[in-house]
């Protein structure tokens, strides 16, 4: 593969993943479901979807 042809691989897989994030975020949200978001030094946190979603928008 040349450079540029995993360039364009490379963005189709970000633009995909960033997709798929939100659908969940968005299907967690309409259920009010919480995320576990990981934080420094193996730290947990629970994050209602709902704000993340507002966040990214």
């Amino acid at each position: 593969m040349s450079n540029k042809e995993v360039q364009n691989f490379t963005r189709k897989i970000e633009t995909g993943l960033r997709l798929a994030e939100k659908r969940m975020l968005e299907e967690k949200a309409l259920h009010d479901e919480t995320i576990v978001v990981s934080r420094t030094e193996g730290a947990f946190e629970y994050i209602p979807a709902k704000e993340v979603l507002a966040t990214l928008q």
